[in-house]
Order: structure tokens, then C-alpha cells, then sequence
């Protein structure tokens, strides 16, 4: 398999860069040094009206009288002329506003003289209007966060009312600058001012001057940044703009000012791409004894957002110099665009105390991963649930509730970061032993000036796992808090690869070996675990093979307590999605997988996502970028191919994940990285549209009716899920039966003489609910109950109170032959309510049921009416056409060049080509023989037995056989037999996609592993649904030696 390279598409040519701005290479490698002239990178228009405004001034604050008449014009001449404030205070601010702030300076003067001590002179100015911006003064000493006091929750406010906040239509600018002059002749404090300004934006923009296509920046910026911003500044930040444009991350540059030591740190990024992240900004180069003389942030109207921080040393400091320092800044940076939030890294935190921004974020990465981890049930849990039988719902029941408590009261958030912030030395130690294996030394080794991460892992002695086992062990004093920190180190051992020292990330990815999970809870191992953390997120990505494909869920959450209860069981919830998926996935080439992403309370679903997405791309992609993409130490030593589903809340992001990937270099596998993508624009094939998981249903139902000589028309049916869904419209307009019931999300609708099927097709291909049902077309017995209803009268005489409680109860009120479901809650029928589809007299609702929906049921539930007689075919083996199109989907992006995927699966002028016509037959057509080799084999299998084991275990034991098969398969040598293996793949592949590319290509287009992958479940599934689960040794080899045929 060819491995994608990062495609080198974001670093700015060196003749992009003018004559102001030079480059060259120090302190970080590859990292670029630009140098640029030491001329004003803003120019402040000087306000013309001062002088007549300062007279002005004068006689308010003499007329207010608090101030002594013979000292107001010495106060107003120091504030006007002394202090360096900016013009642009004195030009948008009224004259009643500024004599405030000279009456509240004296005041403050007055105040620290009656306490004998200058540095108690505090200055705390401030107007605040949300709708058009901010002014904030206060003495601020440089390169201090302050954390009480005037100007200690000033920046942080700043993010959350105005830059947080800011869109494309409502954007603020800042500018903030430190004032150069002191507050008085005998206080040496300094002011720090910020003015936070409602960007204008011209309704008609400036014509662009570009003639190459690219953006122009005087078309899209503020009319009040155009006129201050040098050429430089306008230089600099025009590629800036261009690179953020191409790139999904932050870019990040530093220039050195010529002739001094400043130094300019630029960041740029897509607007609302982080948050609180200015803030967090001042506490990074506050730990490194560095000060900003000035600050801006610039808003785009094409959604771009630019940091600008001009630093300096702190005068008289043991901290390295800036010349080393700006390094380590500019490369914490981007770890605190990924974690701006971060409890372990704290305002006012130096070298001598706290954590630096590696530290802290790996501090933050371990806790939360312990708080996953660490909640594990223990050796008591496992001596019950040997004594119990889990078959038994109610035992079933009592272990659930005991492994809810065991994760609820054992490690909470906040005991773990106490355990965190209790041992500062260890969690040192412990990024240490983290460091030594995934920093990238290699790079760092050729540097003519290493940054000081990389100096401070050298100068600390590391210490082996075991040695460092035993240090925690004598370090802690309990149990609980050993747990913990083990935690750490389980983490630093089982982490494969990461993307933490990638010089630009979103957010932080690692690909973990999944030996540490316990086997008493996790019973089988995944084949691989991705853990991601974003700002706004955390989420993981299991998969049961090499080759997996499966759904990306968003797990949304209503209220805090909601959060709390998801967070503990993200990782349960998705191990156990991933595990169904595998029941699913057992006649197809991939595996099952799955990812789930936890979004924070009010964070956008979408950002979280895109973050997830792009973090794991990472671990993909070799990065060959320095400065950008950088090599990753790789410990899995192997490309690795993930392939993305829809699922809740996603399917409309299928698209931009695949377009995603190719911008990012995948080209040999952005075709294949995302199902569910637009037909017409991406070449997906819509489950929906062409009835894909309705397909294998019908099989189940009609072979229900072949295999028992029953006639459809005859048979009454009871659905849920209605015409306006994917399932529920495609089983209208594929059966032909005697419809009674049908309930959807608008309501209940149900004539026991049969509905009307002209007018539930209707419904069903104009994709409506039930609730548009025309009602007249209902026999004197039928009825409709929509969920807003209140207090309806059934023509039974029963009268239903409420609409939605009556809908949500209604699958357990109906009978008929035959039940299914195509829509509905998770667990609908549980083992508390299935007694309700049994009568008085112990006989079921319905005689056959096929689960249509996925998990409608439990399995206890399944098995309790098995054991009533009832013929029920469950959920991974009923509706697993849907897998088996995004299969095909797949194979169709791996086999096709670029140029073929264009030609062929996207549509042209809205239509179809013949070949993707001809590609969707051959999936329904393979969706059919899979469905029904599956119900005919599970069928044989029952009545071999005589019914003494229920459908629902051999459907498992059926998916696990061929799993385990599938997997032996894919290590034998079976594959190495030339003959053999193509004639498993002449078969295996689409007719279609073999007559537009040819056999001999395919195979050399395919990586090895899915070709293994699909080698394997084809003679798995084939030989098992001949066979059966049973089939012999004898009997596989007269099975293979026909495979080369």
C-alpha cells in the first residue's frame, strides 16, 4: 500500500515575503526566522482635536472639585503627555469619560500616599458596552499574569464577551499596548490599556488589486485596521491570511525585530477555531519572563483571525533569553490553541513553580484518561459476576447497577486532578518518561539552537519504568492516588504514536495498543484505540480489525448532569457500538468500528468533528512539512487505513471529512475515507434512495413467508418507524402485505381492516409522517392519534389522554402476524415491559418479528419471546444491507483512480453515470444473496436443532464463527495461493467495477491488508453459509480446492 504523504501546500515561498521581511533558520530547526525592519508595524493617526479636547478636559475635572485647583493642571498634563497613552484613547473616548480616569488616578495617588507605600497605587478603569466593544486601564506590572487585583480577570472577560464571540457579521478587534511612562514621579507602575472595537466592515468591499485569485486583505478588513496597519504589517499578515486559508490548524510565525530583541509572535487561525485562547497567550510568555509592549487581534470578513504580540525580556531576569525562549513560545502555542483551558496550566506560573504548557497539557491528557481508566470494577465484580448467571435479566439487571455505582463513586474528575495537582514532581517525572519515547529527537538533534523542551529533557535524568513505579509507590500515601498516577504511566506505555509535538494541531490524538483494557469488562480485544482531546471535546475511535469501518457518533447532552453520566460511559458506550458493529460487519471485508465524540455543553457539534477529524488524519499521515507537519515517532511502524460512517449527528459531515482527507494528501484513500457522502457531488450511494437496508429486511420477511407457505397479502403487520423515514418508506413500497399499525415521531395510526395502501405509498414517497395520513380513507375502526393530541376518543370507546404517552406505549398494545420495526428508541422492548406483547393466556402479539431497527430490543427480551414460539430474526443479522452498500462504497473509492472516481461515480448535470447505474444493481443484487444466505443458514441451523436453540444465539454464534474464521483466514496462507485468491476476488469484486478496470490492476490498487481483508470474509461467509457453523475440516477443503475456479 502506498502511504500519503502531508502535502506541502501551506508554507509560504520566500518570495512571497518582500523586501521588509527577510528569513532565516535559528532556534528551531526548520522553524523559520523571518526578520523584519524595526519600523512600526500600526501607525496611530494623530488625533488633531487633542489639544482643544485636554482644555476641555481641564475645566471638567477642576469643576468637579476633587481634585485641588492648584494641581489640576499639573494631573491633567501628566495623564495627557507623561503617561504614553496611545491617540486612540483620547480620540474615542469623551471628555467626561477621560476626566473620570484623571480624577480616579489622583484618587489612587492619594490612597497609596495614606498607606506609605507607592506600589499599593492600583488603577482599575473600565466601559463596557457588548454591543460595540470595551475600554479597560489598570496598572499591570510587565511579564506578570496577575491573578488578583485590577487587570486579573481582565483579558479573560475580554475573550469570553467580544473575541469568543466574534462571527463573520459581528467581529471585535483589540488593540492593547503597555503604557511607557510611570503613573506618577514617585510609583514607578506602568498602565495597561485595551480598547475593543465592533469591526465595520463595508457592506460593498474594495475591489480586489489581485489578479492571481487569491484573497486581497484590504477587501476584507476593517476600515480602522487598513488605516493603521504599516505595509509590513499588511505584508505580513496578507500570508498569514493565505496560509490560515489553506490550512485547517493555526500558523504560527515569529519575526525578530532588526536592531533590538523584540520579537513578533503572529498567529493566525479560522475565527472561532478556539476560545479563551488570548488570555492564555499572556500566561505562556509570562512563564518565560517575556512582556508584550503591544497586542492586537484583527477580525476578517472572510472569517480569519489574527494575533499579533510583541514581545520583549523582562529586564534583569534568570530566565533563558528571548532568543531561545521564542521557540518554546511559539511551539506551546499550538498546544494551547488545541487546550487553552487548562487547570495544570495556571496564571502566574513560572519555571520555579507550576508546569510548563507540555507539562500541563500532558497533566490534562492523563486526566482524562484516567478518568476513563481508572474506574475499573475490580476483583470483587469479578467474583460476582461468576456467581450470577447474566442470561437472567434480573441478575443482568443487578450487575448493570453495581458497575453503574463502581463507575460512578470510585474516581471522580475533581479527585483525580487533586491527585494531579498534589504531586507536581511525579506528573514531572512522568512527561519525562512520556517525552523520551514520542519526542521527536531526531529533528531536534540537527538544531543549532535546541528549544528548551528539548533541553529540559537532557538535563533531567530519566528514570525506567520500573524505577519509576517504585518512586511512585514510595511517593504517595494511598491506594487512591497510586491508582492514579499509574494511570499515568499505563498511558505513557500504551501510546503507539501521537500528534502532541506536531508543530500545528487542532486538537491532541494518540493511537494506543488496547492490551491495558481489563479482559473481565472488555471481554474482546479491540485491534486498535484512538484517544482524542480538543478544547471543546474529547472522543475515541475503537476497531475489532486492521480493516474496520463504522459510524462516527456525536453523544449530545442536555443539561450537566447529562454530560457527567456520558463522560463516564464514553468509552463503554463506544466498545460496545464497535462490538455490534463486528456482529454486523461479518460478511464484508472490513470489521467492526466505531468513534464517538463528546461534545462540552454548548460547544458546536460541527467544530468538534472537523477537530476530531483532522487530529486523527494526523496519525495517518506521515507528516513531511517541518514547522508544520513534522514526522511523528511511530511505535505501530505500519500504515493504517480508518473508514468513516454516518451516524447520529454526523451525516451531514461525511462530505467534508473526505474532502478533508484529500486536502490533506490522502489521495490514495479520500475517496474511501467517509460513507454516506453526496451522491451527485462525492459518487455516495444513498442507503435511503435505493432502499439499501430495506433490501436485506425483505429478504428475512419473504423468506419468512417461502419458508411457511404463506402468501404476503394475506399477512397483517404491525411497523414502527413511518413513511417519512429511510426504512420505514422503503418497507411500505417494497411489501404488499395487510399494514394494521404504524407508529412514527408525529403519531399512531392504526385500522384493524388494513390501512389503505394507495394513500400510505403516497405518505411514503413523498417522505411524509403518518400525521398527513388522510383520515378518510380510515374503515369506522381506525383511527389516528397524533402526539399532540389530547383527550381522543378511539372508536373502542377508549379514550386516550395524552398523544405522546400513547404513542410511546403503542408497539406494545397491537397485534398481528408479523412486526417490524423500522424506526424507534433503542431498547423500546426491554425485559421490564416485553410481558406486555404476551396475552392472558401466554400467547405472543405477533408471530414473527424482524428487527428491522437497530437494538429495538434487548436480548433478553429477544429470548423471552423466542421461548413463546416466536420466529424473530434480530438486528445485525436483519438490517445489515446498509453495511453491506457502504462495503461496496468503499471498494469503489479504493479501486478507482481520482480521475475514474470523477468520470464514474459523481454525477454530471445531475445525473448518474451508466456505470454507477450498473455499480448500485450489482450492491442491491449482492445485499440480496447476503441477506438470504444468511436467513437460509440460520433457518437450517434451527431446525437441525429442533428449535432447542433460539434464532438470536445462533445469529450470534453465527457472527462470531465467522469473525474468528475471517480472522484466521487473514493470517493463513490461503491468501498466498495465487489461483486462488483471484478467483475469490473475480467474485468478491463487483462485476461492474472488474469490467471498467480489470482484475490484474484492482489487484494492484488494493493494500494488501483489505485485500486480505476481503479475500478472507468472502471464503469465511460463503464457506459458513453452506456448511453451516458446524462444517468440518473435510468439508473446508473440498470448499477451497473449488476456489480457484
Amino acid at each position: 500500500m502506498s502511504t500519503p504523504v502531508e502535502s506541502d501546500i501551506s508554507r509560504t515561498p520566500d518570495s512571497h515575503l518582500g523586501a521588509a521581511v527577510t528569513r532565516s533558520l535559528a532556534g528551531g530547526g526548520d522553524t523559520p526566522l523571518h526578520r523584519v525592519k524595526n519600523v512600526p508595524g500600526y501607525v496611530t493617526p494623530v488625533f488633531k482635536g487633542k489639544s482643544e479636547q485636554r482644555s476641555k478636559v481641564e475645566a471638567i475635572v477642576g469643576r468637579k472639585g476633587f481634585v485641588p485647583r492648584e494641581l489640576v493642571a499639573n494631573e491633567v498634563a501628566w495623564f495627557y503627555s507623561y503617561l504614553g497613552i496611545d491617540d486612540n484613547y483620547f480620540a474615542s473616548e469623551s471628555e467626561e469619560v477621560i476626566s473620570d480616569h484623571i480624577i480616579a488616578l489622583f484618587g489612587a495617588k492619594v490612597l497609596a500616599y495614606t498607606k506609605h507605600d507607592p506600589s499599593k497605587l492600583v488603577i482599575d478603569l473600565e466601559k463596557i458596552d457588548e454591543a460595540t466593544g470595551a475600554t479597560f486601564i489598570h496598572t499591570s506590572p510587565p511579564g506578570k499574569t496577575t491573578t488578583e487585583g485590577p487587570g486579573s480577570n481582565c483579558e479573560s472577560r475580554i475573550d469570553a464577551l467580544f473575541l469568543d464571540k466574534s462571527t463573520r457579521e459581528n467581529a471585535f478587534r483589540l488593540e492593547t499596548y503597555r503604557s511607557y511612562g510611570a503613573v506618577s514621579a514617585t510609583a514607578s507602575q506602568q498602565l495597561r490599556c485595551y480598547f475593543v472595537t465592533k469591526c465595520n466592515f463595508p457592506e460593498v468591499p474594495p475591489a480586489s488589486t489581485r489578479t492571481d485569485g487569491r484573497t486581497d486583505i484590504r477587501a476584507v478588513c476593517d476600515p480602522v485596521f487598513l488605516e493603521k496597519a504599516s505595509e509590513n504589517t499588511l505584508e505580513i499578515y496578507q500570508n498569514v491570511m493565505w496560509n490560515v486559508e489553506k490550512r485547517y490548524g493555526p500558523v504560527i510565525e515569529v519575526f525578530q525585530v532588526e536592531g533590538s530583541r523584540e520579537h513578533r509572535l503572529v498567529i493566525g487561525y479560522k475565527m472561532g477555531g478556539t476560545s479563551k485562547f488570548f488570555s492564555a497567550l499572556s500566561n505562556l510568555y509570562h512563564f518565560y519572563s517575556l512582556y508584550s509592549a503591544r497586542k492586537y487581534v484583527e477580525q476578517f470578513s472572510n472569517g480569519i483571525t489574527i494575533v499579533s504580540i510583541y514581545l520583549n525580556p523582562l529586564p534583569n531576569s534568570n530566565a533563558p533569553p528571548i532568543e531561545h525562549s521564542i521557540f518554546q513560545v511559539m511551539k506551546e502555542a499550538s498546544l494551547l490553541y488545541c487546550l487553552p483551558d487548562n487547570p495544570f496550566f495556571y496564571p502566574g506560573a513560572s519555571p520555579s513553580e507550576g508546569h510548563a504548557v507540555q507539562e500541563a497539557v500532558y497533566a490534562y491528557c492523563g486526566w482524562v484518561f484516567a478518568q476513563h481508566f481508572c474506574n475499573r470494577l475490580g476483583p470483587a465484580y469479578l467474583a460476582l459476576k461468576n456467581l450470577l448467571d447474566e442470561s437472567n435479566a434480573a441478575h443482568a439487571e443487578v450487575l448493570n447497577d453495581i458497575k453503574r455505582r463502581f463507575r460512578e463513586e470510585t474516581f471522580t474528575r475533581e479527585s483525580i486532578a487533586q491527585v494531579i495537582h498534589s504531586h507536581p514532581d511525579i506528573i514531572n517525572l512522568l512527561y519525562v518518561n512520556f517525552a523520551m519515547t514520542h519526542y521527536p529527537e531526531a529533528d531536534e538533534a540537527s538544531q543549532l539552537m535546541p528549544t528548551l523542551s528539548y533541553q529540559r529533557l537532557h538535563t533531567q535524568q530519566p528514570l525506567s519504568d520500573q524505577e519509576l513505579y517504585d518512586k511512585i509507590r514510595r511517593s504517595v500515601p494511598n491506594k487512591h492516588e497510586l491508582q492514579v498516577l499509574e494511570a499515568f504511566l499505563i498511558f505513557n506505555k500504551h501510546v503507539l504514536k501521537t500528534n502532541f509535538y506536531q508543530p500545528t494541531k487542532v486538537a491532541l490524538s494518540f493511537r494506543l495498543a488496547p492490551d491495558f483494557l481489563p479482559e473481565v469488562e472488555y471481554p474482546t480485544k479491540p485491534f486498535g484505540m484512538f484517544f482524542v482531546i480538543g478544547n471543546e471535546f474529547r472522543g475515541f475511535h475503537i476497531r475489532f480489525r486492521d480493516v474496520a469501518r463504522g459510524g462516527i457518533r456525536i453523544v449530545m447532552s442536555r443539561n450537566r448532569e447529562a454530560y457527567s453520566i456520558n463522560q463516564r460511559m464514553l468509552f463503554d458506550e463506544n466498545y460496545g457500538l464497535a462490538s455490534t458493529q463486528s456482529l454486523k460487519n461479518k460478511d464484508i471485508p472490513e470489521g467492526g468500528a466505531k468513534g464517538t465524540i463528546l461534545p462540552a455543553l454548548g460547544a458546536s457539534p460541527r467544530l468538534c468533528f472537523e477537530k476530531y477529524v483532522d487530529a486523527v488524519i494526523d496519525l495517518l499521515i506521515p507528516g513531511q512539512t517541518p514547522g508544520i507537519k513534522g514526522k511523528l515517532v511511530d511505535h505501530y511502524g505500519k500504515p493504517e487505513l480508518l473508514f468513516f460512517g454516518p451516524d447520529e449527528g454526523t451525516a451531514d459531515m461525511m462530505d467534508w471529512a473526505a474532502l478533508h482527507a484529500r486536502s490533506r494528501g490522502a489521495e490514495a484513500w479520500w475517496k474511501s475515507f467517509t460513507t454516506g457522502k453526496s451522491a451527485e457531488t462525492l459518487g455516495g450511494v444513498p442507503h435511503d434512495i435505493y432502499g439499501m437496508t430495506s433490501l436485506s429486511i425483505r429478504q428475512y420477511v419473504l423468506g419468512i413467508y417461502k419458508q411457511l407457505g404463506l402468501r404476503e397479502k394475506d399477512i397483517t403487520k404491525v411497523q414502527t418507524g413511518g413513511p417519512d423515514g429511510d426504512l420505514g418508506s422503503n418497507e411500505i413500497l417494497l411489501s404488499n402485505d395487510k399494514t394494521v399499525a404504524v407508529i412514527d415521531g408525529s403519531g399512531v395510526l392504526a385500522d384493524p381492516h388494513g390501512l389503505n395502501r394507495e394513500e400510505l405509498i403516497r405518505l411514503a414517497k413523498a417522505r411524509k409522517p403518518v400525521g398527513f395520513f388522510d383520515k378518510s380513507k380510515l374503515s369506522k375502526d381506525g383511527y389516528l392519534v397524533r402526539v399532540e393530541d389530547q383527550d381522543v376518543k378511539l372508536p373502542s370507546g377508549e379514550v386516550i389522554q395524552d398523544g405522546t404517552d400513547f404513542r410511546n406505549g403503542a408497539h406494545l398494545r397491537f397485534k398481528a402476524d408479523i412486526f417490524v420495526p423500522c424506526g424507534g428508541r433503542p431498547e423500546a422492548v426491554n425485559i421490564s415491559n416485553v410481558a406486555a406483547l404476551v396475552d392472558s393466556e401466554g400467547k405472543a402479539h405477533f408471530k414473527f418479528v424482524v428487527e428491522g431497527a437497530n437494538l429495538f430490543f434487548t436480548q433478553q427480551a429477544r429470548l423471552f419471546l423466542e421461548k413463546r414460539k416466536v420466529v424473530l430474526f434480530k438486528d445485525s443479522s436483519a438490517n445489515k444491507g446498509g453495511v453491506t452498500s457502504s462495503s461496496l462504497e468503499v471498494l469503489a473509492g479504493l479501486a478507482l483512480s481520482t480521475d475514474e472516481y470523477v468520470e464514474h461515480m459523481i454525477f454530471k448535470d445531475g445525473k448518474p453515470s451508466p456505470f454507477y447505474q450498473s455499480y448500485v444493481k450489482d450492491i442491491q443484487a449482492k445485499i440480496c444473496e447476503n441477506a438470504a444466505a444468511e436467513f437460509s443458514c440460520i433457518w437450517k441451523e434451527h431446525t437441525r436443532l429442533s428449535g432447542s436453540k433460539p434464532r438470536t444465539i445462533i445469529s450470534d454464534e453465527l457472527s462470531s464463527t465467522l469473525n474468528n474464521l475471517q480472522a484466521e483466514l487473514e493470517s493463513s496462507d490461503l491468501y498466498d495461493d495465487l489461483p486462488s485468491r483471484r478467483g475469490v476476488m473475480n467474485r468478491a469484486i463487483p462485476k461492474t467495477l472488474i469490467d471498467q478496470v480489470g482484475l490484474d490492476t484492482l489487484l494492484n490498487r488494493l493494500p494488501e491488508p483489505y485485500q486480505r481483508a476481503l479475500f478472507s470474509s468472502w471464503v469465511a461467509s460463503h464457506f459458513i453459509y453452506k456448511y453451516g457453523v458446524n462444517g468440518s475440516s473435510v468439508d473446508f477443503f473440498h470448499f477451497a480446492r473449488d476456489l480457484a475456479v
